[in-house]
């Protein structure tokens, strides 16, 4: 999808519960923003007390490891009951995930909830709002361009805005948006990009005197729960919109439900039904192809191939907040999914089905406990080749000292013990440590600050996440440290090779290991010290 590419570019146990296994755990708010509202979890009950075989469930899951696709969390959620849900360590229910273009969904809500204040309408010249960042004169097409057409990613260009955006020298990203060429009439031609989303949550700052999150903050995520939150910012200060928002799994599925229920929550009316209609419906059309993303599109929201009426929110890599109206079902799915197809295939193909019996089926205890433990196995394998090498008591707590290198790691040290590698990182302002598990996911100790952190991967890890690690040997000569940052998705990958006193880290991260872009870093080298 090469318009998608605008948002993947700018950018153990499993966790599991339901009504046998038991409450979700509450998230501990984060480091960015710190919300202690007090509001409960969605309900559990039983797969069959909701009209869901556990069979189907478990089909599921067999499905998600048969697709090769790297699923991080799922959650089905029925008459407002969560049915089944379950997260592959080392991801796990308290942790956060970064939605990215399924904020995009997050981004439209705030801008229904300002036409419902009466601060504008979906007919709205963008030009009204950005007086000071107009270019002079201001092009026919850039005074047509209109609130909807940023909304429905049909505001005329054919590129992607965020690529000027980003390499504005002073960091106005706005200014930068309204300087692009604009090559169609506004409305005529649909080509979705990130920038456009950019300027709807400008807009909302502009119009609420805070930024989008913090407005969403007071007005939807305290009424719904949603506890520990952060929101990427651009460097003039807005939250990106398009991207960038963290939240947990259940935060998904209590957006979803929402919706769901025409915007009510709890006998308020958080957001216009009238909205809610009006952003989910099909608003223009789309790519040119029978795919989910060939079904047409609303005001930040996608169509859904199976059957009319359903829709969801999406994001790079498989981010979904699925709402099914005609069986009172909305599905959150995180993952570093490869192939997003393939991902919503597995769910039309299993859970879907099931889901046209609406009636409560006999409890199937079997059923039940065989799922459970099917939930209790999810796992992520660490990798694992080859448990030691006589390397590692030869170097063990020695120090290798490191070529200039753009990352400024003057020196890394490995010291084995117990199973576990302590990997150490110098540099000019201190010292960083890993904690390593052997074949199998540590976490312990593994939060990383990315403003400082050696560790992390370069412009994909944006804001403080806590980190897997593990290591292995892939042969004698060659230790392998392997990360996931799990309030994230991503990970990245260090092949240490050494030969004699002299050691070569190369990386590879894991867009590159599933071949989605090449790796840009370059080696390290060094000997020992």
């Amino acid at each position: 999808m090469t318009n998608r590419r605008d948002f993947i570019k700018t950018t153990a146990l499993g966790s599991i519960g339901f009504a046998i296994i038991g409450r979700a755990t509450r998230c501990t708010p984060s480091i960015e923003k710190r919300m202690k509202w007090a509001t409960g979890p969605l309900r559990r009950s039983t797969p069959e007390a909701l009209g869901i075989p556990s069979l189907a469930i478990r089909d599921f899951l067999s499905a998600v490891q048969k697709s090769g696709q790297e699923f991080h969390s799922f959650m089905v959620v029925r008459h407002g009951q969560v049915a089944a849900e379950g997260w592959w360590s080392p991801f796990a229910s308290p942790l956060k995930h970064t939605l990215y273009s399924l904020s995009k969904s997050f981004t439209s809500t705030a801008i229904g909830m300002c036409i419902a204040d009466g601060k504008l309408s979906v007919e709205d010249p963008v030009t009204k709002f950005f007086p000071n960042d107009l270019p002079n004169p201001v092009p026919d097409r850039l005074a047509a361009m209109k609130v909807k057409h940023l909304l429905t990613m049909n505001n005329g260009h054919d590129g992607r805005p965020m690529d000027a955006m980003q390499a504005e020298p002073n960091g106005r990203w706005a200014k930068a948006y309204l300087a692009e060429p604009i090559p169609y009439d506004p409305g005529t031609h649909f080509f979705y990009n990130t920038g456009s989303t950019y300027m709807l949550s400008s807009i909302v700052q502009k119009l609420q005197g805070k930024t989008t999150f913090d407005f969403l903050s007071e007005r939807l995520f305290k009424p719904l729960g949603i506890e520990g939150a952060d929101w990427e910012i651009s460097p003039e200060g807005v939250n990106v919109g398009g991207y960038g928002l963290r939240v947990r799994t259940e935060d998904i599925a209590k957006f979803g439900q929402l919706y769901l229920q025409k915007g009510q929550w709890n006998g308020q009316q958080l957001v216009p039904a009238s909205w809610v209609e009006e952003a989910t419906k099909k608003q223009t059309t789309s790519q040119d192809n029978d795919s989910d993303w060939g079904q047409g599109y609303g005001y930040q929201f996608w169509r859904c191939k199976p059957e009319p009426g359903f829709y969801r929110g999406d994001g790079a890599f498989g981010q979904y907040c699925i709402v099914i109206p005609q069986y009172d079902t909305v599905i959150a799915i995180t993952s570093e999914s490869a192939d997003m197809g393939a991902s919503m295939k597995v769910v039309w193909d299993t859970i879907l089905p099931v889901l046209k019996n609406d009636k409560p089926l006999p409890e199937d205890t079997a059923a039940q406990n065989a799922l459970a433990e099917d939930l209790k196995k999810l796992a992520l394998s660490a990798p694992s080749m080859q448990a030691s090498s006589p390397l590692a008591a030869k170097f063990s707590g020695k120090k290798f000292k490191l070529d200039r290198n753009a990352k400024g790691i003057e020196s890394i040290q490995f010291s084995f013990e117990n199973n576990y590698c302590k990997v150490s990182v110098h540099g000019p302002k201190g010292s960083q440590t890993m904690t390593c598990g052997n074949g199998h996911w540590a976490t312990d100790g593994n939060e990383q600050d990315v403003s400082v952190s050696l560790f992390v991967l370069p412009e994909r890890v944006k804001l403080t996440s806590k980190t897997a690690a593990s290591y292995t040997w892939q042969n004698d000569n060659t230790l392998l440290i392997n990360l996931k940052f799990i309030e994230n998705m991503h990970g990245d990958q260090w092949i240490c090779q050494f030969d004699g006193d002299n050691i070569n880290i190369s990386f590879k991260n894991s867009l590159v290991q599933m071949g989605k872009e090449e790796e840009k870093r370059k080696a390290l080298t060094g000997r020992l010290s």
